[in-house]
């Protein structure tokens, strides 16, 4: 029993292939929509490339560039078939194309959705890259004479001012790496020694922060030195809230500012699948009304259009036998041991699956 099933008549039908005609034309705009929200998606990850680590993260606006370039091509193919789709003659000019079109549509349309779930599912992966990413940074702040690293130091600091946060997770984070370079500390200072020599690894630890992480809204003086030492400052008491600097971490900062472009983009090609989805139907009712129509032979004739000729268990089965013969087909090819027998049951010949069972199958 057909799935969905639909009588047109040829005005409807008529009707059908215009209004599809227009939905693919304005397919191709969305797709060049997608392609834009990838390409901009892959600008805002490389003005922060520096300070990820390199995860999947990196490659969803590649995914965004692909779908998009794919839903211009499909979409443009659609709206030519679309356009004439109607006309029993010009029908018969696409018929060969229309099933794997179809097919490839659906799919894209499957890609569609994947990309949309991704772009809400890529939160932990970001978390992780933008973690390890900062860690290093911070860890080569000082190396602005080594290669490679020197712009590390300029990233931070424009990253700390713009996003208005400080460290990986907090200030604190700076104590615990050495962010000034041995070039700018004289090692003949005893105090300077006593601290290479207690510290760990023989770094230079502080209780410093670069001069980026200080809040610029602060009414007094940045203090960015012994920011623990109460004596150290007038009026002055690290264990209350008016420390003049950015208190948030940059780690959380980057993580909500592209949580929230990725989730927006997200419901945007969400809402692109949807409308694929329903110009996909459309298209397969226009296909399948008019082979019934050849069958019948009168283009003036009323006639049934579905989404399957079969009911969903039974498509289901029909596939799978099918890709199971293939299965068999090709293992018995591949196989040269003489000992193994392949079932008589199974049969390898064009007859057995023929092509075009094939492609209604995938159509299906």
């Amino acid at each position: 029993m057909a799935v969905l099933k639909v009588t047109f008549t040829k005005t409807k039908r008529g009707k059908l292939a215009q209004a599809l005609w227009f939905l693919n034309w304005v397919s191709v705009v969305t797709g060049i929509l997608l392609l834009s929200l990838g390409l901009f998606l892959k600008v805002e990850i490389q003005k922060q490339r520096e300070l990820m680590s390199e995860r999947e993260v990196h490659t969803m606006p590649d995914v965004l560039i692909a779908v998009g370039l794919a839903a211009c091509g499909i979409n443009f193919l659609g709206g030519k078939m679309c356009g004439e789709g109607a006309d029993v003659a010009a029908f018969l000019r696409w018929k060969a194309l229309m099933l794997p079109y179809i097919a490839g549509t659906f799919c894209f349309t499957f890609c569609l959705l994947a990309g949309a779930l991704l772009c809400h599912a890529m939160r932990g992966e970001l978390e992780e890259s933008l973690s390890q990413g900062l860690r290093d940074a911070m860890c080569s702040y000082k190396d602005t004479d080594t290669p490679g690293r020197c712009s590390l130091k300029r990233a931070v600091d424009m990253l700390q001012i713009q996003f208005q946060c400080c460290g990986n997770a907090g200030f604190r984070d700076w104590f615990q790496v050495q962010w000034v370079s041995n070039h700018y500390l004289d090692v003949s200072s005893a105090e300077v020694a006593d601290r290479l020599r207690s510290n760990v690894e023989g770094k230079y630890l502080m209780d410093w922060v670069p001069f980026s992480c200080c809040n610029l809204n602060s009414p007094r003086p940045c203090i960015q030195h012994q920011i623990t030492n109460n004596s150290a400052h007038f009026n002055y008491d690290h264990r209350t809230d008016n420390l003049n600097l950015w208190m948030g971490g940059c780690r959380q900062a980057l993580l909500n500012y592209y949580t929230q472009i990725m989730h927006s983009i997200g419901s945007i090609v969400l809402l692109i699948w949807l409308f694929e989805l329903s110009v996909l139907t459309g298209v397969r009712y226009l296909q399948t009304s008019m082979e019934n129509v050849l069958r019948q032979g009168d283009p003036e004739s009323e006639s049934d259009g579905w989404l399957l000729e079969n009911s969903f268990a039974e498509t289901a089965r029909y596939n799978f036998n099918i890709i199971k013969n293939l299965g068999k087909c090709y293992q018995g090819d591949e196989d040269d041991d003489p000992n193994i027998n392949v079932p008589t049951s199974v049969q390898c010949s064009p007859e057995n699956v023929p092509s075009k069972q094939i492609s209604l199958a995938l159509a299906s």
